[in-house]
């Protein structure tokens, strides 16, 4: 009997790889607009390179961006220009996927308790909750700042079932990641739902239990599960 659905939040419930990628060019237009000079388009790889070096969280990322291109000097000008660009389009781009929202309140009718285990920080992961309006639809959220460690390491999953208090035979794990979200909810005992739509990888083996195209489509899964 399956009775809570957890659930990454990057690339899960939002389409974080579109938002960043939109604050990026708004952060860099900023930049251009105050007087700092580049190519754009290689402007851009530099910054999702220093992201995928230092992590996604990483706060900064303009500030080493403008030492490397500015001969080590750090103009605060092109930074705050830079900074509000991002600010500003990120707020516009951060929309959860088609049928998040509806798929949950009906979920949340049903009975079913929803969880949520994301690497970011608190900080971070809560103001994404709270942008969607989401942040009093979950009964629990477990972060990077809560356990310290990353998926797929098990205490995340672990700690998201002690808040629930639920079994992770009781509990479907659903995320766009199958190395953290996947591995890391099944080696707890959980069944895995891979978010396919989310899927930056072009995945071949998510090696979850199921595979979504659609968020909607959790609701047939968890009705399966119960018809048992």
């Amino acid at each position: 009997m399956i009775r809570a659905l957890i659930l990454d939040l990057d690339n899960t419930i939002i389409d974080f790889v579109r938002l960043k990628e939109n604050a990026v060019d708004a952060g860099l237009a900023g930049m251009a607009e105050a007087g700092l000079r580049f190519d754009k388009e290689s402007a851009h790889k530099r910054i999702m390179q220093i992201y995928e070096e230092k992590g996604w969280e990483y706060q900064q990322v303009f500030d080493d961006f403008i030492i490397e291109l500015n001969d080590g000097v750090l103009d605060y000008k092109f930074l705050a220009a830079g900074i509000v660009g991002y600010r500003r389009a990120k707020e516009a781009s951060l929309l959860p996927y088609p049928q998040v929202i509806s798929t949950l309140f009906k979920l949340a009718k049903r009975g079913l308790k929803l969880g949520v285990v994301s690497d970011a920080p608190s900080r971070e992961a809560w103001l994404r909750l709270c942008y969607l309006n989401l942040h009093n639809v979950f009964d629990e959220v477990v972060t990077l700042t809560d356990t310290g460690k990353l998926k797929p390491d098990p205490e995340p999953f672990r700690e998201i079932l002690r808040r629930l208090d639920v079994t992770a035979e009781e509990a479907l794990m659903i995320g766009d990641w199958p190395e953290r979200d996947v591995a890391g909810a099944s080696a707890v005992g959980m069944k895995t739902v891979f978010a396919r739509y989310g899927d930056t990888f072009d995945t071949v083996d998510s090696g979850a239990d199921y595979e979504i195209d659609d968020f909607d489509d959790i609701l047939g899964i968890i009705d399966k599960e119960n018809s048992r």
